[in-house]
């Protein structure tokens, strides 16, 4: 371990016997966190500049979400789905709104649809994403005589379920879990005429399609953005294929990027879209939607969920969608966003920044990405690396300018010895 390294001797050797190796784990045990800073056993800081993989959309601990799951868990947990429960139907509705919304290319709200969006609750971004195939399944088993393909893009990232995996356009997450589910294609993202190619003359191995699946910026794979020209053309094919448009919001969902969601930037709307990371503030929970038109083909028994909106996660649900409207979220980022861009434009070794809002990678010209994480904990930073040459951000949404130039400088200073 580093010499930098805080975690007891026990509590190491304990997570190599019980736990299964699927995580490299970094020498720091967390053990409680307020807004964008986390605190380690030894009581050492951390600007939090991953925000728990892009989950704490309102920040660690916010009062509001505590509040509600403290106040929740003295009263019901879990009954299952077969009943009624208080906030399901208030997020819900709460979801429905924000999807419909319209904006500008910045982010900034224009207005509403008013497209009513009917929503199903698991427990994850892999498990929102399954939802999402099932749906178009469904739906092209109705409307398109049983097509059932699905063309994603190369880099993309959409769970690890073999179906999601399927769908995940990334040899690297495949090669040790084939025969992975048919049915599945993919292309270069930006490029409309390889999309066409894939919809109008699907491989024998995808057959004919019923969906295209995207992310507006792509995480795991780089944070490498659609265009918004991209975007309205494949929202153009889809329509004119009569196929679904289905945007995976998992990582940019809930105003990571400034809008309620991505899409909206580029003046789309799809048919489908999977949630989950910021959706309750970290609390563990996934979600699917749909136009109403489209979801009405889905029947009791098509799809379930056990632990799926419990009275836990609704109750988190509904007050962080509330806490980030009431705080006014996305100027918020879009405003810290623009200046995260810009100090780390300013760095040395940072060719490009990508990506939107608080959702950046910056590319290095030397490989020093996995050094600069290990380098940023011993200077009280959480970072994220990409491959050795990516560092990828994700910070709490509520991430001031000024924690956003604290953390920024130690960078800069970490950047400047290699």
């Amino acid at each position: 371990m580093p010499d930098f390294a805080t975690v007891p001797a026990d509590v190491v050797s304990a997570d190599e016997t019980y736990l299964m190796h699927t995580y490299g784990r970094l020498p720091v045990e967390l053990v409680s966190a307020k807004g964008a800073v986390l605190t380690d056993s030894t009581g050492k800081d951390y600007l939090d500049f991953l925000g728990g993989i892009g989950c704490a959309s309102l920040g660690h601990c916010h009062p509001a979400v505590v509040a509600a799951v403290r106040d929740q868990a003295e009263k019901l947990w879990q009954v299952g789905n077969y009943f009624y429960i208080e906030n399901r139907n208030e997020a819900a509705q709460a979801i429905s709104g924000l999807l419909s919304t319209v904006t500008d290319e910045s982010g900034h709200v224009e207005g509403s649809t008013g497209t009513t969006w009917r929503t199903f609750f698991g427990n994850s971004g892999a498990e929102a994403n399954e939802g999402a195939i099932k749906v178009a399944r469904r739906w092209g088993e109705v409307k398109l005589g049983g097509a059932a393909g699905i063309v994603s893009a190369h880099k993309s990232f959409h769970g690890r379920t073999l179906a999601t995996l399927a769908a995940t356009g990334q040899d690297v997450f495949h090669k040790s879990f084939q025969p992975l589910p048919a049915g599945f294609a993919s292309v270069d993202l930006n490029d409309i005429d390889a999309l066409r190619e894939a919809v109008e003359n699907p491989a024998p191995s995808c057959g004919p399609v019923c969906a295209v699946m995207l992310e507006c910026v792509q995480g795991e794979g780089g944070v490498w953005p659609a265009t918004y020209d991209y975007l309205r053309a494949v929202s153009d094919l889809c329509h004119e294929k009569g196929i679904l448009l289905v945007i995976d919001e998992v990582q940019t969902g809930f105003f990571r990027c400034g809008a309620p969601f991505s899409f909206q930037r580029a003046g789309i709307e799809p048919d489908v879209v999977s949630m989950a990371k910021g959706i309750a503030d970290g609390f563990p929970m996934g979600a699917v939607a749909a136009r109403a038109e489209v979801a009405d083909f889905m029947r009791p028994g098509d799809h379930g969920s056990t632990f799926g909106g419990s009275a836990l996660a609704m109750a988190a649900c509904r007050a962080t969608l509330c806490a980030l409207v009431e705080e006014d979220m996305g100027e918020h980022v879009i405003a810290t966003g623009k200046h995260l861009r810009h100090r780390l434009e300013a760095m040395p070794h940072v060719t490009e920044v990508r990506g939107r809002g608080l959702m950046r990678g910056a590319q290095l010209d030397v490989p020093v990405a996995t050094a600069l994480v290990d380098e940023g904990l011993a200077e009280g930073l959480v970072l994220n690396h990409i491959g050795d040459s990516i560092l990828r951000f994700l910070p709490p949404l509520c991430i001031t300018d000024e924690q956003v130039d604290e953390g920024m400088d130690r960078l800069e200073a970490l950047l400047a010895k290699h």
